[in-house]
């Protein structure tokens, strides 16, 4: 990680401080980016290399741009941006309103959007570079019924990821564009849900911010397009869709 320089969003608690945590450790040098700037500087205290905190709102484009601009300002240039600003819901989907949905929808995927736009003229400058989009388990397999417009805002997330990386491959083959797809982690993910929620650290089955930087950390050595952070994740993901084949008779259509 030495010399590289990453810009993470969402960075004020969770995987975001976790991930700026473990790259500053590393050598990187890091832009941090939240809306909160009490937290943010907390995240910036807990690294132990060059962090830039930058307070911003990632679901305003002008702010992405000024992310990017001051990122580019601080260190010369950007080498990997990571989108992973989100936020769940507790709404089923009978339920939903236009402002659930909206909100869904801003936060999930026009604010990994804005940053995959703004970004890219600096990376195509540059001839090279590489954006982690961050989504979810739910992107892949909507059964959480409660999660409702979370779970389609991942899936558009999961969407454009694959459609920006088709686009990209061609004339840009240096500029990777990946997704990494945990399951439930043990944050404030479930309690600062839209409408409240049950604590996420709470559940079973989980990993650690920890565990999932680890992941993201390893995709951009790798720069693999497509990961899961759990072992076995991705033959769910086949059986679920497997089990959505069978007619009654239990023969596969």
């Amino acid at each position: 990680m030495a010399d590289l320089v990453v810009v993470v969003t969402g960075a004020s608690a969770g995987i975001g401080a976790a991930l700026a945590e473990q790259l500053s450790r590393q050598g990187a040098s890091v832009a941090i980016v939240a809306r909160r700037a009490d937290a943010l500087n907390e995240t910036a205290a807990r690294c132990s290399g060059t962090v830039l905190p930058i307070v911003a709102d990632m679901t305003v484009r002008a702010d992405v741009r000024r992310t990017v601009s001051e990122t580019v300002a601080r260190f010369g240039h950007i080498d990997v941006w990571i989108n992973n600003v989100g936020q769940g819901i507790t709404r089923m989907p009978t339920e939903l309103t236009d402002e659930d949905v909206d909100d869904m929808v801003r936060v999930n995927v026009k604010s990994a959007l804005y940053g995959m736009q703004e970004v890219l003229p600096h990376f195509k400058e540059r001839g090279r570079g590489h954006i982690i989009n961050v989504s979810s388990m739910l992107g892949r397999m909507p059964f959480a019924l409660f999660r409702s417009a979370y779970n389609g805002a991942k899936h558009f997330l999961n969407a454009l990821t694959a459609n920006f990386r088709e686009e990209l491959k061609t004339s840009y083959p240096d500029i990777q564009v990946s997704l990494v797809s945990p399951g439930i982690v043990f944050t404030e993910f479930g309690l600062r849900a839209k409408h409240g929620g049950v604590d996420s650290r709470t559940l079973p089955q989980g990993q650690t911010p920890e565990a999932v930087a680890d992941v993201i950390a390893g995709v951009m050595r790798s720069r693999k397009p497509d990961v899961y952070t759990l072992p076995g994740t991705r033959q769910m993901v086949l059986d679920y869709y497997a089990g959505l084949g069978e007619d009654a008779a239990g023969d596969k259509t």
